[in-house]
């Protein structure tokens, strides 16, 4: 099984979710076609890591949606379960105060679909997925358990993908936004080099 989602279509599906405090029935991406997605899973509610993750999303939330980008979560736990998780202060390990919709993946068959599922143990390795604003996967990350992300990467790689989207050229190694960029040819990566 090939598990590179890279320039493919974003696997869809539509399940419950906790969407504003609510649980919805019919939850689904393709929703937001039109804006970037940071679609991320994470192996269960009421962990460890997990929380830390969550409330680290929220926090950027602003930087996300000023990059028309939807931030969702998901997990292998019900809906219920993430509703009563919401309903925890963070102090105690709760993820009250998170906004951003919550999808239930109680079959496991979204987290198969991206290839994200640890099978042996029934739960999601920690999968981040940019998906465009046509639905095409265009970045993705997959941590082990103990390895919590880095949401500063994600916000920086939505920039490099908006810049070359706008300007048609490409983002070097640890490029920021506002950093020198290069025309993807020869000739560009010579001046990059040159100029640096």
């Amino acid at each position: 099984m090939n598990s590179l989602l890279i320039g493919k279509s974003a696997p869809g599906f539509k399940t419950k979710a906790v969407v504003g405090g609510k649980i919805v029935a019919d939850f689904s991406l393709s929703n937001f076609l039109g804006q970037y997605v940071v679609f991320f899973f994470y192996p269960l509610d009421f962990t460890f890591v997990c929380p830390t993750e969550l409330h680290a999303f929220q926090q950027e939330l602003d930087a996300f949606e000023k990059r028309s980008a939807q931030v969702v979560g998901c997990s292998v736990d019900s809906a219920n379960s993430h509703l009563a998780w919401l309903s925890i202060p963070k102090s105690k390990g709760g993820i009250q105060g998170v906004t951003y919709p919550l999808v239930s993946d109680l079959t496991k068959s979204i987290s198969l679909d991206y290839h994200v599922l640890k099978e042996d143990e029934g739960i999601a390795y920690r999968g981040l997925f940019i998906i465009d604003k046509e639905g095409i996967v265009r970045h993705q990350l997959v941590n082990d358990l103990p390895l919590g992300r880095s949401v500063d990467e994600a916000l920086r790689i939505l920039d490099a993908l908006a810049y070359y989207e706008s300007n048609g050229e490409v983002c070097p190694a640890n490029w920021k936004n506002g950093a020198k960029t290069m025309k993807p040819t020869q000739e560009g990566l010579e001046t990059y080099f040159a100029v640096k």
